[in-house]
């Protein structure tokens, strides 16, 4: 089992000027945003992370450098990480998109949904899902089950993961709200995934770390939801709402 803290990257200048930024190149934080990752290193202060990975998009890479040098952590470039490929909709105002009847079948049947010149959706949440599963496997036979790892990527993306950890359809992923340097959290473990954090921005992360196994313990009780703990978060850790991230 891995425990992974999915984080969007903090605020940037696209999200300000409301346009679908992609995998437009040079995209950065603005102000707020450089605030927001500034924050992270303390948020996250008491939690043992063994590894940083990261979508190879400007945005990400400056969200967690400040949590890599404070750990100092090489952050990992993961490809399958990255934004969605939005093809000719990318750099395109996102008032302007609303009245493309593509936009409907994104907000309501997303699995449905290709960008013209881009990807799926549904292609995206399998190559996103594959490379979590990836590094947590990566991440688990270099440090260990119970490792603490950081992934740093995009509101559809996490969004994405989310709806697969929680065993719910992609049609339903607009349901999740994933906002600007907010931290969901997934304890992946053999038999299936936990969700832990939805859409957190504030509040203890200590309780994420594992306890420090008992002798007469059963070798399976990571897999059980039996005894709250990192493995078996209260619903009321958790919240999700409905929101449109672009």
């Amino acid at each position: 089992m891995t425990t992974l803290i999915l984080l969007r990257h903090g605020r940037s200048t696209a999200n300000v000027s409301g346009v679908l930024a992609g995998r437009t190149p040079g995209v950065e934080l603005d102000e707020r945003g450089r605030e927001q990752a500034d924050k992270v290193v303390e948020r996250l202060a008491t939690l043992p992370i063994s590894a940083v990975v990261t979508s190879p998009m400007t945005r990400c890479r400056q969200t967690v450098a400040p949590l890599a040098a404070a750990r100092e952590l090489e952050p990992v470039v993961e490809d399958d990480l990255a934004e969605v490929d939005y093809g000719s909709w990318t750099g395109r105002a996102i008032k302007d998109l609303v009245s493309e009847p593509l936009w409907k079948v994104v907000q309501g049947h997303p699995s449905a949904a290709v960008f013209p010149e881009g990807e799926g959706l549904a292609g995206m949440q399998a190559r996103a899902v594959a490379a979590v599963r990836r590094q947590a496997k990566r991440i688990a036979d270099e440090h260990g089950e119970n490792a603490i790892w950081v992934a740093c990527s995009h509101g559809d993306v996490i969004k994405a993961v989310l709806a697969d950890a929680l065993a719910t359809h992609l049609d339903n992923f607009q349901r999740i709200m994933v906002d600007t340097c907010s931290v969901s959290v997934v304890l992946y473990t053999e038999l299936r995934p936990f969700v832990a954090r939805v859409n957190e921005q504030s509040g203890d992360v200590a309780s994420l770390i594992p306890p420090e196994p008992k002798a007469d313990e059963a070798t399976d009780d990571a897999d059980t939801a039996a005894d709250g703990g990192a493995a078996a978060p209260s619903a009321s850790d958790a919240v999700i709402g409905g929101s449109t991230n672009a």
